[in-house]
């Protein structure tokens, strides 16, 4: 079984928010696919997660569910909170459901054992957990957890019926030199070769340069990706897998810019970190294919 490396390594972690903050301000240009893309949106329900990252107490914690339960959400979106993992209890037990459903930020490649820290799948379907993220790039880039590692992950989670927010993206060196679409291929491929149920998957496409910086991708430049997405599915994994599949954004996404956003016939949702912390704003993003009709 592969281990991930150290997590929270100091140099790494130091590492990663110099090249992050050097990408605040750039301006990016278009990403030119090497194939032709097309757009067939997924069917399911629009689907928004909230990342709450490594943020909270108890107070906050309270505060924060009080405001999500005192918002309006649409019956045909889903919507998904992953709180820490110490909070994931308290959040399940005084969440709206089924208004919200909650998701562990993280979970290990197989069953329990000797594992210092981790936490299980099956720990997750025990307590009832229905979502875990993965392959998030924080995890990626910090923790050292390859393509392998994740899709080992994914594989087990869903083996245990538990659902998974796969996450994958690119670095802005990796966009700006065209690679872009090589990266997101094999990190896909790396699911394909363990998930065996894909009614229990969705996708995340985060743009690493867009995580936490204030910068977005465009509307066209997400839908570009997506559609991508969407047609590697399609020859990959089939036309019914392709049309069920939802391929969320996620990167910097507030309530600002999350009509827009929303309106990209490929985007069939979010992943939002940053502004899940806010409850109102949160509920705003999740109605925010509402705000677009009108």
């Amino acid at each position: 079984m592969a281990f991930a490396a150290g997590c929270g390594l100091s140099n790494r972690t130091s590492v990663f928010r110099q090249n992050v903050s050097s990408q605040t301000s750039i301006s990016l240009r278009p990403a030119k696919a090497p194939r032709q893309v097309v757009s067939m949106a997924g069917h399911g329900k629009f689907f928004v997660g909230g990342n709450w990252k490594c943020n909270g107490s108890k107070v906050m914690v309270d505060t924060l569910v009080a405001e999500l339960n005192a918002g309006t959400i649409p019956s045909d979106v889903e919507v998904v909170c992953a709180p820490p993992s110490l909070f994931l209890e308290r959040v399940n037990n005084s969440i709206r459901h089924p208004t919200y459903a909650v998701a562990a930020q993280n979970c290990w490649t197989g069953s329990g054992g000797a594992y210092t820290g981790e936490i299980t799948a099956d720990m997750l379907s025990d307590m009832d957990i229905p979502w875990v993220i993965l392959g998030h790039s924080e995890r990626r880039q910090l923790c050292g957890e390859t393509n392998e590692i994740v899709a080992e992950k994914a594989g087990y989670a869903i083996s245990k019926n538990v659902r998974v927010i796969g996450c994958i993206g690119e670095t802005l060196e990796e966009r700006e030199s065209g690679a872009l679409w090589n990266i997101l291929a094999t990190q896909m491929e790396a699911y394909k070769s363990t998930v065996t149920d894909w009614d229990k998957m969705v996708i995340a496409y985060e743009p690493i340069w867009a995580i936490g910086t204030g910068v977005v991708a465009t509307p066209e430049q997400a839908q570009e990706v997506h559609a991508f997405l969407r047609k590697w599915v399609s020859d990959n994994l089939g036309a019914n897998v392709a049309s069920k599949l939802r391929i969320l954004y996620g990167g910097s996404v507030n309530a600002d810019n999350c009509a827009d956003l929303s309106g990209r016939e490929d985007i069939d949702g979010f992943l939002v970190g940053g502004a899940s912390l806010k409850g109102e704003s949160f509920v705003q993003i999740c109605n925010a294919q509402t705000a677009m009709a009108k």
